[in-house]
């Protein structure tokens, strides 16, 4: 969880830079969604190498998106409510956003990312096999 804490704040923190470099030159929920794309891909490779210590695959780089629609969805929906009917400020909204989203894309990326995470906690089963790798999860890498 602290790595995934870590991971978050060096992502969060692009995202934001992103965001205010593009804010200036598009509306702001343009800037938004073109920010959230470009850092979704730089949070994969460190969740993948640093958070879960897991090798990217093609499958992963394929299904990480998933998370990231839950979290896009409730940053987004939370981002609208707080420009427009809170009026916050479109420069500070976006962070206050993401903050809420955070335990939902911790547990998303971990399914996705770590697929035996659920399984393992219960113990070895006949899939895992003593390997420490699920066959029905692997895939050529990154």
């Amino acid at each position: 969880m602290l790595r995934f804490g870590l991971v978050g704040g060096v992502n969060t923190g692009t995202f934001f830079g992103i965001y205010l470099f593009l804010h200036p030159w598009m509306p702001y929920f343009a800037a938004y969604t073109l920010a959230f794309l470009l850092s979704m891909v730089g949070s994969f490779f460190m969740n993948t190498y640093f958070t879960y210590r897991t090798r990217p695959t093609w499958k992963k780089f394929a299904l990480f998106p998933l998370t990231n629609v839950t979290n896009y969805v409730i940053q987004s929906v939370g981002l609208y409510a707080l420009v427009t009917w809170a009026g916050m400020d479109t420069r500070i909204a976006p962070l206050v956003a993401a903050v809420v989203a955070i335990p939902f894309t911790f547990l998303l990326s971990r399914k996705i990312l770590v697929p035996g995470a659920a399984r393992a906690a219960a113990g070895p089963g006949p899939d895992r096999a003593g390997t420490g790798q699920d066959p029905a999860h692997s895939s050529s890498t990154l």
